[in-house]
């Protein structure tokens, strides 16, 4: 076997609490080049009495390796562990000090994760597992309050540009929270909702003031308690790395430059505070001089946007911040973000925005989730037709193996977003597609989101195309798309081994965009079928039960001589699922 492919460290997605009670160990070596890895676990101080052998599985795979996973639990909280992990005839003993032919004595050198301490165990909400997320950008959802309008607001349903109005309010939301209610979501995720010059809201001016063209605070009370009412939980996004440059403490800067007592809110490299051929003197958003950088740093600025975090959770009994560009902003100001909104709210859902691997967050001391865009990005490549079985079974694999399992439970999936092109645009148009990558959203692990409108066909390409208003003529709406997204979310709503189940791919091959894979819990199990190509296709795969059934019809479905034979229509999809719960 190739030694230098071994991985372990006794930390991080490696080896952590799951529960109170339960440590999770993973360990990787070079793809098909193991036969088994077992687990050799103890207690430190009672090796001989506790000692006990854990066959480890082979949880998932990428292009290089091979990832297998145990689930221990410890007598008394605590663990000494070795791995003899065996290729053929070959076998070695991996330990914190080194690699073996022979197995060394019990405990000394061996990994120890040394004590479950409950505080120290990363918690995420037990309700964002089970949640449905709806993505409203306010000024484009609908227009329940014309009198709140912005000066040259457009009629609805225009082209959206970087700097128009369509007139969105909160009023509009609150108006149909019966079409949410509807259609089965369970927690919406607002854009900006406070004091800003600018459509989108990400340039904020007063971060205690809903924006008057939306409303007031009164009525943003109002819509959580009407969501609250309806079983929907509300998230809001913060804008905590930048603010308007009509921010008063900004102002203050430009108006009296380093005598202002605001000069350290910002990084200002050079005085005054201004756009010079294109580049601000202060630190921004990207390269927009409308929006200054807080020095999170500073003790002010930290507690002003703390004190704002805790503001709304207690004013409004808020659920959850998105964290707006959240990977500019430091280390001890996410970790203090959370120990504040986790005393206003211990249950509160904190998801940030991260574009890439995002494990320096998701340790238990920041955030409990990130908006997960590289899923997005691997879903809607092989659905158009980017990348073979095997190579979309690796690319996913190895997105799981990221993170601990408690954060892959509660990860923000989602396919668009405000920025980025409609989900239907994406596809090409086809809906098809479109289908197998919601059928692959809500099957998957972690919780999934929609973007306003997607569900009626709404299409745009990248920002501000994207933005469109939302479609309400149901003359106008793509009331087959809507059913569609009905059902899946109701069938994920309906069985928890779509939310919690293991995830495993049963096929996917080099070559052929066709997959099979499975989520199962100790109640169900589900197969999901997909032909991701324009031709009919035959899927099959070994089964020895006989009792398993369409999800969506009831259909009963059998194997044939143990092996499950299901035709697809070109890009179609079939879910099969049998209750597997003792009787």
């Amino acid at each position: 076997m190739l030694l230098e492919a071994l991985y372990h460290v006794p930390r991080n997605k490696w080896a952590y609490a799951y529960d109170p009670q339960t440590i999770h160990l993973r360990v990787r070596t070079k793809k098909n080049d193991v036969t088994s890895v077992v687990a050799m676990t103890g207690d430190k101080y009672d090796w001989k009495g506790t000692y006990f052998e854990i066959t480890m599985d082979k949880a998932a795979s990428d292009e290089m390796f091979d990832f297998w996973e145990a689930s221990v639990k410890p007598k008394y909280k605590r663990l000494s562990y070795a791995f003899r992990i065996t290729a053929g005839s070959e076998t070695i003993y991996m330990l914190d000090s080194g690699i073996y032919r022979d197995c060394p004595p019990p405990t000394g050198g061996y990994y120890e994760f040394s004590y479950i301490h409950e505080i120290d165990v990363f918690k995420v909400p037990e309700w964002a597992k089970d949640a449905v997320f709806y993505q409203i950008m306010p000024e484009r959802f609908a227009n329940g309050d014309p009198s709140n309008d912005p000066p040259g607001t457009e009629p609805w349903g225009g082209q959206p540009k970087t700097d128009n109005f369509f007139g969105g309010d909160l009023k509009g939301v609150l108006d149909h929270l019966d079409d949410l209610a509807d259609l089965g979501i369970n927690a919406i995720y607002f854009t900006p909702l406070f004091k800003s010059p600018s459509n989108h809201k990400y340039d904020i001016v007063d971060y205690k003031q809903v924006d008057p063209h939306f409303g007031d605070n009164a009525l943003l009370k109002q819509v959580v308690e009407a969501c609250h009412a309806k079983g929907i939980r509300v998230m809001l996004d913060a804008v905590f790395n930048h603010c308007s440059e009509q921010f008063p403490q900004f102002q203050d800067v430009l108006k009296n430059g380093e005598k202002s007592k605001y000069k350290d809110w910002f990084h200002i490299n050079k005085f005054p505070a201004r756009v010079e051929n294109g580049i601000a003197t202060y630190d921004t958003f990207g390269f927009f001089g409308n929006m200054p950088k807080f020095n999170t740093a500073n003790p002010e600025v930290k507690a002003y946007l703390l004190g704002v975090a805790e503001y709304w959770i207690k004013e409004i009994k808020l659920d959850g911040w998105r964290l707006d560009v959240a990977n500019e902003v430091d280390h001890h100001f996410w970790r203090d973000f959370r120990t504040v909104v986790k005393k206003a709210n211990p249950e509160a859902y904190i998801v940030g925005e991260v574009w890439s691997d995002s494990l320096a967050w998701l340790v238990g001391d920041q955030f409990d989730s990130v908006m997960n865009y590289p899923f997005a990005d691997k879903v809607l490549e092989f659905f158009n037709g980017g990348m073979d079985g095997a190579t979309f079974s690796d690319r996913m694999s190895s997105l799981l193996m990221r993170y601990p399992q408690q954060t892959n439970e509660v990860v923000f999936n989602m396919l668009c977003t405000h920025d980025t092109p409609r989900l239907l645009t994406r596809v090409g148009g086809d809906k098809r597609k479109m289908k197998l990558s919601v059928v692959f959203l809500f099957t998957y692990m972690g919780t999934p989101c929609i973007f306003y409108g997607d569900e009626v066909g709404i299409t745009g390409a990248i920002d501000p195309d994207c933005r469109k208003c939302m479609i309400w003529d149901r003359e106008k709406q793509d009331r087959d798309l809507y059913d569609f997204y009905k059902m899946m979310i109701n069938l994920r709503k309906t069985h928890k081994a779509l939310r919690e189940g293991r995830f495993r791919f049963l096929k996917a091959e080099p070559g052929n965009p066709c997959i099979i894979y499975e989520r199962v819990d100790n109640q169900d199990h589900f197969t999901v079928w997909m032909n991701n190509t324009g031709q009919k296709q035959t899927l099959s795969h070994p089964m020895e039960t006989t009792d398993w059934k369409d999800a969506l019809s009831g259909e009963k479905v059998s194997p044939v001589n143990g092996v499950m034979n299901v035709t697809l229509e070109p890009f179609g999809y079939r879910i099969l699922y049998r209750n597997i719960a003792k009787k």
